[in-house]
């Protein structure tokens, strides 16, 4: 079965082929809409719905043709039907629905979180189930126990900004523009990160819940204080890894599991990547990334998802399309099951 993917849940357009029978991605593709956002320090839903709608057809050419194979040679296509942007995710449902139709083949609606999720899986070293996740993907910060595909139980998550949240309105507060996180973590490599003694936010409380509001204040402060960005933005970013390394040791010590997936945007951060690799180290486990480029929204990830769905029978029967730009991981069943 080759999978033809959309993506566009937020402010990247993407599309991908997956290959089932061989287990090979074939192409992918993905627009950052960075340029078309950068001037109002954010993502605007109305503009990101109109760069999917211009560059989807393009897109869809180019991955095609990367993938050596034209659009008879699709046996279905997948979709990201939420969490995200309404606009934004009906633009890509709509094209994806309109190309399943003209092609004659079966639409796959795929969550986007389930898509994170599974990404560790298109790697040279794929987990085995079960595993501890850590998703922290856009508004998205949780700690999850995976026991298959579509068997999730949810442990803990922010109570309040999620922790690519923190980090952007962090990079703000210092100045550093838009898209701020990966700013910051480069302005951290050149800080002390034990200038400031920041609080680690929750790990003194019961559960596995994470906050990053009051961190943000802290860092707020101490940039009206005068501290060097370079300092507070360090301390800030070992701060957020400190306190990401008790909870999940909790969490491990919790579920008895061994294994560990790090998944969306901030699984790029690389002192996150190495203090995690060091505890798991030390636990006698294992750790497991997406590679770089897929852990930013993608669409390789959601062909996979839905090859692993449409495999096992399930299809998008509606001849139209709804999205759901709220739609909790732990709502999904496993594949082929009951609804």
């Amino acid at each position: 079965m080759r999978v033809l993917a959309v993506e566009s849940s937020c402010d990247e357009t993407a599309l991908a082929v997956y290959d089932g029978g061989r287990g090979a991605l074939l192409a992918h593709r993905v627009h950052s809409q960075t340029e078309v956002h950068a001037e109002y320090g954010g993502v605007v839903p109305e503009l990101a719905a109109r760069d999917h709608m211009r560059r989807l057809p393009l897109l869809a050419r180019q991955v095609m043709t990367d993938a050596g194979l034209g659009y008879g040679q699709v046996d279905a296509v997948a979709y990201t039907a939420g969490p995200g942007l309404a606009g934004a995710l009906m633009t890509g449902a709509a094209f994806a629905k309109g190309l399943a139709a003209s092609c004659g083949v079966p639409a796959m609606a795929v969550n986007h979180l389930e898509g994170h999720i599974l990404a560790p899986l298109l790697g040279d070293d794929p987990p085995d189930f079960p595993f501890l996740a850590l998703l922290v993907s856009g508004g998205h910060s949780q700690v999850i126990e995976v026991r298959g595909v579509g068997r999730y139980r949810l442990l803990g998550e922010s109570i309040d900004d999620a922790i690519g949240e923190a980090f952007d309105k962090s990079a703000k507060l210092m100045g550093l523009g838009y898209p701020g996180g990966a700013a910051l973590s480069r302005l951290a490599e050149s800080g002390d990160p034990t200038a400031v003694p920041f609080t680690r936010p929750m790990v003194n409380r019961p559960g596995l819940d994470l906050s990053f509001s009051g961190l943000k204040t802290a860092v707020a402060n101490e940039i009206a204080a005068g501290r060097p960005h370079a300092d507070v933005a360090a301390s800030f970013e070992r701060t957020v890894i400190d306190t990401l390394v008790i909870k999940l040791g909790r969490a491990l010590e919790q579920t008895g599991l061994d294994r560990l997936v790090v998944a969306g945007g901030v699984a790029a951060n690389r002192p996150l990547r190495q203090r995690l690799a060091s505890m798991m180290v030390e636990r006698g486990g294992a750790v497991h990334f997406p590679s770089i480029e897929l852990c930013t929204d993608n669409a390789a990830m959601i062909a996979l998802a839905g090859y692993l769905r449409l495999r096992a029978g399930e299809v998008d029967a509606e001849p139209g399309f709804s999205v759901r730009p709220r739609w909790p991981l732990e709502s999904l069943r496993p594949p082929g099951a009951a609804a």
